[in-house]
Order: C-alpha cells, then sequence, then structure tokens
C-alpha cells in the first residue's frame, strides 16, 4: 500500500507565500513523476506543476513564474513553493505520483489527501 501524506496549507493573504510538501512511502520499487494538482469549488481538477525523477518540470499556464516544484528523491518527497498568491490560486491541492510498487511491474497513479489553500484578499 501507498500512502502520500501533504503537508504545508493553510491561510494567506493576497502576494503572500506557502510551501507544501508531499511525501511518499509505502512498498515504492520506483516514483516517476510526482507533482501538485489543484480544485477549486464547482472547477475541475487542474495541473499546478510536476517533475520527473530526472529533474523535468512541467507547470500550469496560470501559476508559471511564480510557483517553483522540487523534488527529494531519497526521501520520496515533492514540495511546491507558492509565492505572489491570488485569490484564484484557492483551492484543494492534491498530490500525485506516478510509481511503481514492490511485487508488480506496471505504473500506477495515486493522489493524496488533498490540503486547502485560501488566498484571502
Amino acid at each position: 500500500q501507498v500512502q502520500l501524506v501533504e503537508s504545508g496549507g493553510g491561510l494567506v493573504q493576497l502576494g503572500g507565500s506557502l510551501r507544501l510538501s508531499c511525501a511518499a512511502s509505502g512498498s515504492i520499487l520506483a516514483i516517476n513523476s510526482m507533482g501538485w494538482y489543484r480544485q477549486a469549488p464547482g472547477n475541475q481538477r487542474e495541473l499546478v506543476a510536476t517533475i520527473t525523477s530526472g529533474g523535468k518540470t512541467n507547470y500550469g499556464d496560470s501559476v508559471k513564474g511564480r510557483f517553483t516544484v522540487s523534488r527529494d528523491n531519497a526521501k520520496n518527497t515533492v514540495y511546491l513553493q507558492m509565492n505572489s498568491l491570488k485569490p484564484e490560486d484557492t483551492a484543494v491541492y492534491y498530490c500525485n505520483a506516478r510509481l511503481i510498487l514492490g511485487g508488480k511491474n506496471y505504473w500506477e497513479n495515486y493522489w493524496g489527501q488533498g490540503t486547502q489553500v485560501t488566498v484571502s484578499s
């Protein structure tokens, strides 16, 4: 079994910063990409940022230049540094990992439970 445990969400004012963390644990053989998605009420889940094991990053258009995704492969942990936050960044942020479990030979997607980020104006 796999657990993705997120931390770091909360309430912040317009222009402020937050840092999210997500640690993967369990019988994991390998992790390909890790990253973050978000979902605001009434909206579909959307890409925030992903990073591969080799360090290649991909960002959603609305966060480019403000958010930075990073990763510690030794700790199976992904981070999201969010700067210059706006009210429209308010959402539940979900951690995602594409990984192979012990005893299996195919990639699977796993999700964290989500952490709320609220930006007040």
